[in-house]
């Protein structure tokens, strides 16, 4: 190839990748607003007065009633609505949430949204609609600043700089009036309120309510407020208007009036807040508990190497998961140890700590290349007395109107991410215990003193791991082979279960060495 043509070829993928304009809009630093400039907010602030300090919280993991406790939100804010989310995938309840939304902005609620930047793909112009409402703000976290307009161009980019885009905002906050919380592992979607109907992922939220609240708003300043986040509408040529945002507000109200009469059971079960509210009833049922709000620095994306440990989630989670004495069981859909989480397991294990895991079966994971990261490390766990509990693919029954957190309408997968400490502290987030939680993206949770709630989320955890739900996997001979229940009789498999195509996904992930990437 001539020169000529080389460089011609250069400056047209050069003009592909740059894709749509870049503009220089002068970002305004916000901060949370206080939850005393809100009804609301000082009603919260009042029940909260008698418990000296302490938040209240609540477990939600029920994936209808996840999505009817951040609608209801929407609906109580009066002053302030901030948002932080890893994926929002379109879908009738986020079609539902951001109709919730558009009508708080109207009667003047601050709405504040910040997206990790992999949530606009091909979205850009949609996203930066809503943000044509005067009280909606949306940003979005580690953007692409070329290749925006295309899939193609835009997976070159990521390429091209690969070692900063595989590092993602991971956190998931819904903050009202700085009052009230839920932080967990649920994006927003479908397929996270059992309303998709070929999967549901089973995952664990929790409402938190008064200090803990205003703590997580101040988690949100600080990546609202970075240099890594970016107004949606600096990647336009043209900012939406208002004429545009009430075109897409009609489509939006036609399309929720269509999935009234067309899929009436779904959106009569969504919008069952509408009729009967549930706010005031898990107000009276919190557990007021001492608490630590955690989350990544924003600048842990930035290192060129691995980052500073003073700005991970994990340092500070380390006393508690350093002081374990008795049972620690984890609840972590990706789970992926490493050398350094292999040896704190088995150092405690062998120290006498029950340990327990529940994680994803091969069959049951949404992503095998992270079960070929695990599974390397079962033989070397089990042969130090941890129990490992795979999570197994819970067919759906359409028919059955089960709502519950394991097994639903849809073919469930585990999702959730949660930690408890001696039956006595409870982590509750959006981190998973995996290289890619730990180093390369940011995560948020909340840690939690609490004997009832810890005792809660462990039912639940010990709910996924009966044998008619998991695969327990054994060491018999030295062989591998897993244990589970059909039809109310134990039996024992020989071969892992998991199709032909998830297995080479596994295969492929631990041959490349991808687990760091995990």
């Amino acid at each position: 190839m001539t020169k000529p043509r080389a460089f011609a070829l250069l400056l047209m993928l050069a003009l592909t990748l740059a894709g749509c304009a870049t503009s220089s809009t002068p970002r305004t630093v916000t901060q949370a607003l206080p939850a005393s400039d809100s009804a609301f907010g000082r009603s919260v602030q009042r029940q909260a007065s008698a418990h000296e300090g302490r938040s209240g919280f609540r477990l939600l993991p029920n994936s209808t009633e996840a999505f009817h406790a951040r609608a209801e939100l929407i609906r109580n804010a009066q002053s302030s609505i901030d948002l932080q989310y890893y994926i929002v995938h379109d879908g009738l309840s986020t079609r539902a949430l951001v109709h919730e939304l558009l009508q708080a902005a109207d009667r003047g609620v601050r709405v504040r949204i910040l997206l990790d930047d992999t949530t606009s793909d091909g979205l850009d112009e949609v996203i930066a609609t809503l943000a044509a409402h005067p009280k909606v703000q949306i940003r979005v976290f580690n953007p692409l600043h070329l290749g925006r307009s295309t899939g193609v161009t835009r997976a070159l980019g990521r390429l091209f700089n690969l070692s900063l885009q595989h590092r993602r905002m991971h956190n998931k906050l819904w903050l009202v009036d700085n009052s009230m919380a839920i932080v967990g592992g649920r994006n927003l979607g479908d397929e996270y309120f059992d309303a998709e109907p070929n999967l549901n992922f089973t995952d664990i939220d929790m409402l938190g309510v008064g200090p803990v609240a205003e703590q997580l708003g101040h988690s949100f300043d600080q990546y609202w407020n970075s240099a890594l986040s970016r107004p949606i509408g600096d990647f336009m040529f043209s900012t939406p208007n208002a004429d545009d945002l009430r075109v897409s507000r009609e489509r939006l109200e036609a399309s929720l009036s269509e999935a009234r009469v067309k899929r009436k059971a779904l959106y009569d079960r969504l919008m069952a807040y509408k009729t009967h509210p549930r706010l005031d009833s898990w107000r009276n049922e919190l557990i007021w508990a001492h608490n630590q709000a955690l989350w990544d620095a924003p600048s842990k994306v930035l290192a060129q190497a691995e980052p500073d440990p003073r700005l991970l989630l994990t340092q500070q989670l380390a006393p508690d998961l350093n002081d374990v004495h008795h049972e620690l069981i984890l609840v972590s859909a990706y789970f992926v140890p490493g050398e350094t989480g292999l040896l704190y397991l088995t150092s405690h294990a062998d120290a006498g700590v029950s340990v327990s895991l529940l994680t994803n079966s091969l069959e049951a994971t949404d992503v095998p290349a992270v079960h070929g990261g695990y599974a390397p490390y079962r033989k070397a766990l089990l042969e130090h007395g941890v129990k490992l509990y795979e999570l197994r693919r819970q067919p759906g029954d359409p028919s059955s109107g089960r709502i519950h957190h394991f097994g639903s309408a849809s073919d469930s997968s585990l999702h959730s991410k949660a930690i408890v400490f001696d039956r006595q502290k409870t982590f509750i987030g959006s981190f998973n215990f995996d290289p890619r939680s730990v180093l390369w993206n940011t995560e948020v949770g909340v840690l939690v003193d609490s004997p009832q709630l810890a005792e809660y989320t462990r039912d639940l955890a010990l709910q996924g791991m009966a044998p008619a739900l998991s695969y327990e996997p054994r060491l018999v001979d030295g062989k591998l082979v897993w244990v589970t229940e059909d039809n109310g009789q134990l039996h024992t498999l020989t071969t892992e279960p998991g199709g032909l195509w998830r297995r080479f996904n596994a295969w492929v992930s631990k041959a490349v060495g991808l687990e760091r990437m995990l």
